[in-house]
Parts: structure tokens; C-alpha cells; sequence
């Protein structure tokens, strides 16, 4: 019998069912006995000590059961923790989850009510006394590093959290960038704003703490239980195996729930002083006002090139904000990206460096892609702009730079190993797709005509490194956690299979996937693999979901733990099948005797075998369950182009996207479904930057949008019909040639917007239009452009 290959097949999600008809288990949906209900009083001043703060009056309100703030719980709540000190010298401020003496952002927690019902801790609020002195709110980049300015933290002596360099001589991955700039014959200067944007996931953050049992349980809308559970032990002083951590359902992330956040440790904190469980979940104004923002850099950049279009040097300086506080990997966000600024190209000099700067703003840490959507932006914008000073077209000027398909592996400039690409593949099957050549001559007779409405065409060719491993490659850029992913596979007396994994997924298709790659590889049904994952108690190993990781990773460790399974069942099947283990040939599910294709022993036979053990080998135990752990030996790199068409209304400034195609290659493809909606996903979150949507703060550190009215997410009637395809180079490194998708899309998308959006401008002058591109600012710019047609 032939069994068909799970891997590369469209299955329906396992998930999508109970989701869809409401089965399911969110945080904000746990209700424990005698459970108690938080609120938080959140400082409405960017920065401000704290003159006078009494919880008493609350205390008197209906229904309140304890009110504290942070003086009460100083000595114990401890500091929130930041995971990767990026240099020796770096400024760490202690992060409180409840401030103290001083408030450095609006929305800080500064004291808490605690009642029987939401709305009655929430009323009480309004009955704490709390006094504030203001202090000057420090808002802009830039003038926060002016000599003179005001200190977000005082005792810390600066606002430069941190300054990290790579130049590609002084590592001996390539020549001297000032110099190379110095010779270049066309030198491209930028300067680039990545504005700040929001997660905005669907489910709010949510958190329940159960101290009544003899451990301590918390189930948390979060991306990282077994981090959480890690640090809530350390910091705590609370021994890690009594604490328990659950995500249940988790309603996306997007990096905004990889944080150990202030509200756990509030929620344990009153927890403790209560002794009943406590639930807090935070609304949608304390959501867009408390929870981590993302992105927020100013982008300088210098790109040398001859005049032939060959590129000669690439030097880049970021001021990255890091709001008032570090959070888990703060500081080392825009490093994400720091090695991956040449992208596809072959640059032979290269220069990065990152001033990390302290605001009084929300902390600023992962938001979908990290660091590499802000190098992929930057690098595609400036490719395009050196395009237009040398009046190549932009493609064929990638070409003449681009890593050519032959070349792989290939080390680049900063030092990365790309192990496999096909950056001709992708490129031809969009071109292809998108009809390149044919909106060339559309875009040529509108510009001649005058059209009040232009045409644009916008290009990315990017790259990106997946999988946040390996561990040794961590622990030398001074992160503080390890890449590795864990996973169990046990076989069940009827022959189903329990898959425990370590990643802990909140949309991707985990069960479904892993599900997959199980079924192919113990020969077993797609419907016969449970997947397990997001309890400690369960899965007590691993390291989460984040960074692309999951497939990257913790597939692999599916497939050894699969691949050791059969291993440890060989010696019974020959045992049942008379013959020397030697002999044992496994596949489809099935042991069989060399050269005998008939007869055979089901992976099912010998479950029930071990289970009832009457008759084992001597000496073998009565177990097929297996574990494994994978380190990476590298990075992943998936990459692909994406064509945007854009129509620019220059009378109104209104931008319509016509067409957008993307052609990824992201290795092997488990599931082609899920790919195509991690793609989906991820470009509307870069149409999102490069369009929509903006965190704006005022002078004085107000956020002025704090609500779906003014940041403004783009709905479905906002997006255009996507074509999307792939090429596929399988991943050198992974035992099933997985690259990871869960950020292509995101890191693609914006700068292809952005392109087709100036390239529409261009006979207008215009060489940038900063993000989000509003019909206000296109409207502005063509009118700053000094041009007319």
C-alpha cells in the first residue's frame, strides 16, 4: 500500500474548527473559585515624581477586597527582566512593575485595586489619591541625545542606553566603508524614518494567578510560558518546578506578547497578599497604550557604488528608541537586523552602528520581523534610489549586485553564511506574474500624457535570517537565552501518537503541521497525531515561539524524535519478525525484513507489544517513547521578490494599490495552506507601515493614538487581492530543508510599497515620502518636489 505524503499537502487546519464554532479556552475565559478581579491605575503623565499616592480611599469602595501600590511592594516585586545586554557598558535601568518614586511613561502602572468584580476594582480607581511632579517629557530621537537634555533616568547619567558597531574590517569579513565611500564614483546619503507602530493583536493581554494550589499556576495570554516561568522563578525567588505556566489559547502576538510583562508580576503580587486567584485583563486603550511598541528607529545611510551600478560600500547609524524601560530583548531588537542591511548584495565594505536611546514612551521591543523589516527597508529603498541617480532600472540593478544562484554557499559582508538561494527563480516567476514589462509602458505613456492619476512599481528583493539559533551564537552577541527546541513523541498503546513540542503557537497551525511531519515520519494518519504544547507541567522544555523559529527549529526536533522513535522499535519488530535488526527495513509506517515486501510489523504491532510486554528482547524495555533537542548550526534564509503597482492620485494624494505579487522561497513547505496565510498575514502588516498605521506621541509624551479611531489598522476592503507563488531552495541545514515564513511577508512588503509609491513621484521630485505614506504627506510631497509634468 502506498501512503500518501503528508508533507506538501494543503490540510485544513486541526485548529480552525474549534475556533471557529467558540471552543475554546482564552485566559480572559478561566474562572476559579473565589477569583478576584485587578485593576491598575495607570500614570497619565509621560514623566513626573511622585508626591503623594493613598490607596486607602479605595479600600472603602464596594466590593474592594486590597489596594497597594509600588512603595507597598517594593522590596518584592523586584525588576522586570531584560535578556540580552548587547554590550558590557550597556545602561540598564531597574524596571519596576510598579513605579515607586518616579513615572516615565503614561500608562506606568502606579498603584492596584483588587475587588470581586471587575467593575467594582475598576470604579475604585477613580478613589486613589496620587499627586504628580511633572518633569520635562523627552519624546524626539535626536534631541534626546543633545547635550543638555533632560534624563528619562537621572541616576543613569545619559539617554544613550547603548552604542553597538560592526565594521566589516576591523572582522575581517570585508574592506574599510569610509574608505570604500571615499572612492566610490556615486555615493547615495539618506536619512530614513521607521516610525513606531503597535501590535494590535486581536485577544488583549490576559493573566490569571492561582496561588491556592501547592504550586503556583498562571495562565497568561503570552508567547514564551517557559521564559515567563523562568524568569517569574528567578525574580520572584519562587523554585521553578512549583511554578506552573499555561498558555492556553493565545489570540496572536506578533512579537508584542514576547515579554515577561509588569501585570504577571502585579497579578502574582496581589495573588500573594490576597491569597485567591486573581485575573486581569487589560483593555483595548490600555493594550495600545501599555503593552510594547515596535519598530521606532531614525535610519541614516551612506551607499557607494561605480557608476556602472556595481555597489562599493554600504555605511548605516541607527538611533533606535527604547522607550523608558529595556524589556526582555529591547536593546537588541534593531541588532536583529544589524548584520543583514547588505541583503542580497555583494557588498565588498560595510559599516553598522546603533545608538540605543531612552524616551519617556512605552518600552519598544519585538514587533513582526525585528530588526530585519527596518535592514530590508532600508537597503531596498536605497537600491531603488541609486537605480534612479544612475537611471538603470531598478531590477536589472539588483541583478548586476545580487548573490548569483551558483554562488551559495556564500558568506556576505558582515559575515553571514547564506547556505542556499535562488534569487534569478524568484525574481523571473514575479516579473512573470506581475506583468513587469507591460506596466513599464503603461507607467511611460501616463507620465506622457500627464495623467493626474500615476502609475508606480515598486520592487523588493529581500532576505532574511530565521530561526534564532544556534545557542553558541547567542551566548556570543550576550544574549542571555538559548536557541535550541525540544520535543517528545510518544506512541500510544493503539499505535496514535502524542506529539509534545516546546514552541507554543497563537495562530501559526502548530497541530496541523506538526501533525503532518509526525504522520510521514512513523507512517502513522494525519488524524491519529495529537500535538501538545503551552504547559509547562506538559511540555516542561523549550523555548517558545518567536523569530520564525517554530518550523525552523522545533520542526526539526520533531523529526528526531520521530527518526528516534523508529530507532528504539527496530529491535522489537525484528524480534516479532525472527530476523537480525540489521535486517529491519522501516517505511510507511511499517517494519519490514529486507527484500521481503510482504508481511510486516505495523509501528501499532509493536506498540501493543511493548505496552503488554510478554514478549520483548532480552534486555529491552517496554518504551517506544523518544526525545530530542535541536541546536541549529546556522540561520535560515528564506528570500523572495515582491512587485507592488501602485496609483497615486497627485491631485489628492491618495494611494491605490493595482496589483502586488509575491514569489517567496521558504524552503520545503509543510503545508501549502498555511503558508499562503503567513504570507497573507505578514504583507498586510507591511501595507499596514507603509500606508496606515503610526504611534504618534505629542511634545509632552501624550499618545495621541490610543484608539482603532486614530491608529488606524487596515481592514480587508483596505488591501488588495494578493498573487502569491513560490520557489523553493531547501534549506542546507535542516534535516526537511525548512527556512520559516511566519515574517516574509512583513519584511517584503513595506519597502515594495514605499518604492511604488515614489517611483509614481518621480517626475514630481520626489525622492522620499516618510511612513506612513497618507494621502497628507504624498499630497506634500509632490507639492515639495519643485517638479510639475
Amino acid at each position: 500500500m502506498t501512503v500518501t505524503a503528508e508533507v506538501g499537502a494543503a490540510r485544513t487546519r486541526k485548529e480552525d474548527a474549534r475556533l471557529i464554532e467558540g471552543r475554546t479556552t482564552w485566559t480572559e475565559n478561566i474562572t476559579l473559585p473565589g477569583m478576584l478581579h485587578l485593576a491598575i491605575l495607570r500614570s497619565p503623565v509621560a514623566h513626573a515624581r511622585i508626591t503623594h499616592l493613598d490607596t486607602a480611599p479605595a479600600l472603602r469602595e464596594p466590593g474592594v477586597v486590597a489596594a497597594f501600590c509600588g512603595r507597598d511592594v517594593a522590596e518584592v516585586q523586584g525588576s522586570l527582566p531584560c535578556a540580552w545586554p548587547v554590550t558590557a557598558e550597556m545602561l540598564a535601568p531597574p524596571h519596576p512593575p510598579l513605579a515607586v518614586d518616579e513615572v516615565r511613561h503614561v500608562g506606568e502602572a502606579v498603584a492596584v485595586v483588587v475587588a470581586r468584580d471587575r467593575a467594582s476594582a475598576q470604579d475604585a480607581l477613580a478613589a486613589v489619591e496620587v499627586d504628580y511632579e511633572p518633569l520635562p517629557a523627552v519624546v524626539d530621537l535626536e534631541a534626546a541625545l543633545a547635550e543638555g537634555a533632560p534624563l528619562v533616568h537621572a541616576d543613569q547619567g545619559s539617554n544613550r542606553a547603548y552604542t553597538w558597531i560592526f565594521d566589516s574590517a576591523q572582522a575581517g569579513t570585508g574592506g574599510d566603508a569610509d574608505a570604500a565611500l571615499a572612492d566610490a564614483e556615486v555615493v547615495i546619503r539618506r536619512r530614513y524614518r521607521q516610525q513606531r507602530l503597535i501590535p494590535a493583536f486581536m485577544e488583549p493581554r490576559s493573566v490569571v494567578v492561582d496561588p491556592t494550589g501547592e504550586q503556583l499556576t498562571v495562565w497568561s495570554s503570552t508567547q514564551i510560558p517557559h521564559i515567563l516561568r523562568f524568569f517569574m522563578a528567578l525574580i520572584l525567588g519562587i523554585p521553578e518546578h512549583k511554578v506552573r505556566v499555561i498558555a492556553p489559547d493565545v489570540g496572536g502576538g506578533f512579537g508584542g506578547k514576547l515579554q515577561v510583562v509588569a501585570e504577571e508580576f502585579i497579578a502574582f503580587l496581589a495573588a500573594q497578599r490576597t491569597g485567591k486567584p486573581v485575573k486581569y485583563t487589560e483593555s483595548r486603550s490600555e493594550s495600545l497604550m501599555s503593552a510594547h511598541h515596535g519598530r521606532d528607529q531614525i535610519q541614516y545611510a551612506e551607499l557607494g557604488a561605480r557608476r556602472d551600478g556595481t555597489v562599493t560600500a554600504l555605511k548605516v547609524h541607527l538611533l533606535a528608541n527604547m522607550g523608558a524601560y529595556l524589556g526582555i530583548i529591547t536593546p537588541g531588537t534593531p541588532l536583529l537586523g544589524a548584520l543583514m542591511y547588505n541583503g542580497i548584495y555583494k557588498f565588498p565594505a560595510y559599516h553598522f552602528e546603533c545608538e540605543g536611546v531612552f524616551t519617556t514612551t512605552v518600552t519598544v521591543d519585538a514587533y513582526r520581523g525585528a530588526g530585519r523589516p527596518e535592514a530590508t527597508y532600508l537597503i531596498e529603498r536605497l537600491m531603488d534610489e541609486l537605480a534612479d541617480e544612475l537611471h538603470m532600472d531598478p531590477l536589472d540593478l539588483r541583478r548586476r549586485n545580487w548573490i548569483g544562484h551558483g554562488e551559495f554557499p556564500y558568506t556576505t559582508v558582515s559575515g553571514m553564511r547564506y547556505d542556499s538561494g535562488n534569487y534569478e527563480a524568484a525574481t523571473d516567476r514575479a516579473m512573470e506574474l506581475f506583468g513587469y514589462e507591460e506596466l513599464r509602458k503603461e507607467q511611460a505613456a501616463r507620465r506622457g500624457s500627464g495623467d493626474r492619476v500615476q502609475l508606480g512599481l515598486g520592487v523588493s528583493t529581500y532576505t532574511e535570517a530565521c530561526g534564532w539559533a544556534p545557542s553558541r551564537i547567542l551566548g556570543q552577541i550576550r544574549y542571555a537565552g538559548g536557541g535550541w527546541e525540544a520535543a517528545t513523541v510518544r506512541v500510544l498503546p493503539t499505535g496514535k501518537v502524542e506529539v509534545v513540542t516546546g514552541t507554543s503557537p497563537h495562530g501559526q497551525g502548530h497541530d496541523t503541521a506538526w501533525s503532518q511531519i509526525a504522520a510521514d515520519q512513523l507512517g502513522v494518519a494525519f488524524e491519529d497525531v495529537e500535538v501538545l504544547h503551552g504547559d509547562t507541567r506538559i511540555a516542561p522544555h523549550g523555548w517558545d515561539t518567536y523569530g520564525s523559529r517554530s518550523a525552523a527549529v522545533g520542526a526539526a526536533a520533531v523529526v528526531q524524535a520521530c527518526q528516534r522513535v523508529v530507532e528504539k522499535t527496530k529491535p522489537i519488530a525484528a524480534h516479532l519478525l525472527e530476523c537480525d535488526v540489521g535486517d529491519v527495513e522501516f517505511s510507511e509506517g511499517t517494519f519490514r525484513v529486507r527484500g521481503t515486501p510482504e508481511g510486516g510489523k505495523t509501528l501499532a504491532d509493536c506498540a501493543l507489544a511493548v505496552f503488554v510486554a510478554h514478549d520483548l528482547p532480552p534486555g529491552v524495555e517496554p518504551d517506544l517513547d523518544a526525545e530530542a533537542v535541536y541546536d541549529p548550526v546556522n540561520f535560515s534564509f528564506p528570500h523572495g521578490t515582491h512587485l507592488c503597482a501602485t496609483e497615486v492620485d497627485t491631485e489628492t494624494g491618495r494611494v491605490s494599490i493595482r496589483s502586488y505579487v509575491c514569489v517567496d522561497d521558504v524552503g520545503k513547505v509543510v503545508n501549502p495552506l498555511i503558508v499562503e496565510g503567513q504570507i497573507h498575514g505578514g504583507v498586510a502588516q507591511g501595507i499596514a507601515q507603509a500606508l496606515f498605521e503610526e504611534a504618534v506621541y505629542d511634545e509632552d509624551g501624550n499618545l495621541l493614538t490610543g484608539t482603532f479611531v486614530d491608529y488606524t489598522p487596515p481592514t480587508a476592503a483596505d488591501l488588495p487581492e494578493l498573487v502569491v507563488d513560490r520557489t523553493e531552495t531547501p534549506a542546507l541545514d535542516h534535516p526537511l530543508g525548512i527556512k520559516g515564513v511566519g515574517e516574509t511577508g512583513t519584511i517584503a512588503s513595506t519597502p515594495a510599497v514605499v518604492n511604488a509609491v515614489v517611483d509614481a513621484l518621480r517626475p514630481y521630485g520626489v525622492h522620499d515620502v516618510p511612513m506612513p505614506c497618507t494621502p497628507e504627506r504624498v499630497w506634500r510631497a509632490i507639492r515639495e518636489g519643485g517638479k510639475r509634468l
